[in-house]
């Protein structure tokens, strides 16, 4: 699945082109590397995202296209 879209549907980031323009602003980092909108990740990648002078680790534990709100949560796991 590519990186902007898991971000929307994980409720990471809450609009698909928020997400783009964070991608193209370098402030997600995929296992330690800038990642592209377009970079297909996949289960047990950590994602690392910038909010500010915030940020955000996460592991991937589950990948679907469609998610309820309550089961979006189940898709990562902060560290």
């Amino acid at each position: 699945m590519r990186l902007d879209k898991f971000l929307k549907v994980s409720r990471l980031i809450k609009r698909r082109t928020v997400a783009n323009e964070a991608c193209d602003a370098g402030r997600v980092l995929v296992n330690g590397k800038t990642a592209k909108a377009s970079q297909n990740v996949k289960v047990g990648d950590v994602l690392e995202i910038q909010f500010g002078n915030k940020a955000v680790k996460a592991e991937i534990l589950d990948i679907k296209e469609t998610v309820k709100k309550e089961e979006a949560k189940d898709m990562i796991r902060y560290l």
